[in-house]
């Protein structure tokens, strides 16, 4: 049942009545967080472009969010004929539901009292946490790719194909930088990552997974989960000027707002569990009134910096070509990531093998570096000794072009 104190006692119908507030305000915390995080990126890109961006609908601009999805709501539903219509109506759940579920592992405080019961400011603490985010990971997968598969349609279908490609490869190298985590860790919980980071070096710098695992994990991390929500520059599954749309392009009305819904809520919830994983969670100082108040506080801070780091990564980078994006996660990130979670590793049996590893890694890194630029010399030097086509084929007879002439 996790580690919340709510439920290491008798099951009553108010401990219940607690579990299901708790998950109807996470419900709508994250819903009004996703119409708040469309508005801002609008905002801040417009910003950046030197553009107005919205400003008729509310003070600001602020219903904007709320005026499109009501828009969306109200639209004309179509299903095409040729689709597979149980798999294409399901589709939009299996993207929306995983990244509520994820969201629900997150603690956003501390501990507080409620009708005289203590809790956890957290939905869920399941012992295996992780191991569920890795889960709805993993389903939100087929989320993307059944809704292309079943469009009936070539488009969606290779914007789907590329995706469970794209999601799959970034996967690994996610999971291996969630293994460093654990394993400094030593626990598949949540809360008790949260709890490892309390602390601080020499009376000041905080003690936090980044500082603790190095910068690597993190950076793997945040380039992984980029990829793995299909966030620029890694929206390849739905790049406009070759797929239309990418998987989603037969949708309308409300099932495409789902899957609208989806990315933000998987931007937002990955943003929690990077500050979750790397950056103490709700942790923070506390000026010593309205204890309750400060962690959740600077956890919205810090989720919100992150968010905005997404935004900046859209505005700021061009999208990366497919050959690419997959040379990047299965050559760079992977390896990389394989040879710090060896380093952590010996760093937790010996200082002295843990430097070692370090060294080793680099000179591994080098040589496969060197190997990769090799076979790419190679392969461009064949290309260029090979006879082109105006070479091959016997130039043709002008008269035929200018008559007798």
């Amino acid at each position: 049942m996790g580690n919340d104190p709510l439920l290491s006692g008798h099951i009553t119908w108010i401990v219940v009545l607690i579990v299901l507030i708790k998950v109807i305000v996470a419900f709508i915390a994250l819903m009004i967080s996703v119409l708040l995080a469309i508005w801002i990126e609008r905002k801040v890109i417009s910003d950046m472009q030197n553009r107005i961006g919205p400003n008729r609908a509310g003070p600001f601009g602020l219903l904007q969010s709320l005026a499109d999805g009501i828009k969306l709501f109200f639209k004309e539903d179509l299903i095409p004929e040729r689709s597979d219509k149980f798999i294409f109506k399901l589709a939009p759940y299996l993207s929306v539901i995983p990244a509520f579920i994820t969201f629900t592992l997150v603690p956003v405080g501390g501990i507080v009292h409620i009708f005289g019961h203590t809790t956890e400011l957290q939905v869920a603490d399941p012992p295996i946490g992780i191991l569920l985010l890795l889960a709805m990971s993993s389903i939100s997968v087929y989320g993307v790719m059944l809704a292309g598969w079943s469009s009936g349609s070539k488009y969606p279908l290779i914007g789907s194909v590329r995706a469970s490609a794209q999601m799959i490869s970034y996967e690994a190298a996610m999971g291996l930088s969630i293994a460093s985590v654990v394993l400094l860790t030593g626990s598949l919980s949540t809360r008790d990552m949260v709890t490892q980071q309390l602390g601080t070096f020499l009376g000041f710098i905080p003690h936090w997974n980044i500082i603790r695992l190095g910068v690597i994990p993190f950076i793997v991390f945040i380039i992984a989960i980029t990829a793995e929500v299909n966030r620029p520059p890694f929206d390849l599954v739905e790049a406009e000027q070759e797929l239309v749309g990418g998987f989603h392009t037969e949708y309308s009305s409300i099932r495409f707002a789902l899957f609208y819904l989806a990315e933000y809520m998987n931007t937002i919830t990955m943003s929690a569990i990077m500050v979750t994983m790397f950056f103490g969670g709700p942790d923070g100082p506390d000026p010593q009134f309205l204890h309750w108040l400060w962690p959740i506080a600077w956890f919205i801070v810090k989720t919100a910096i992150f968010f905005f780091i997404y935004v900046w990564f859209r505005a700021a980078l061009p999208r990366l070509r497919y050959d690419q994006l997959m040379d990047l996660g299965w050559k760079v990130l992977i390896p990389v990531m394989l040879v710090w979670l060896l380093v952590v590793a010996a760093m937790r049996v010996s200082r002295p093998l843990g430097f070692a590893m370090v060294g080793l890694g680099i000179i591994g890194g080098l040589l496969l570096y060197r190997a990769i630029a090799v076979g790419r010399d190679r392969s461009t030097a064949r290309e260029l000794a090979r006879p082109s086509r105006a070479e091959i084929e016997p130039p043709q007879d002008r008269r035929e072009d200018h008559g007798d002439s």
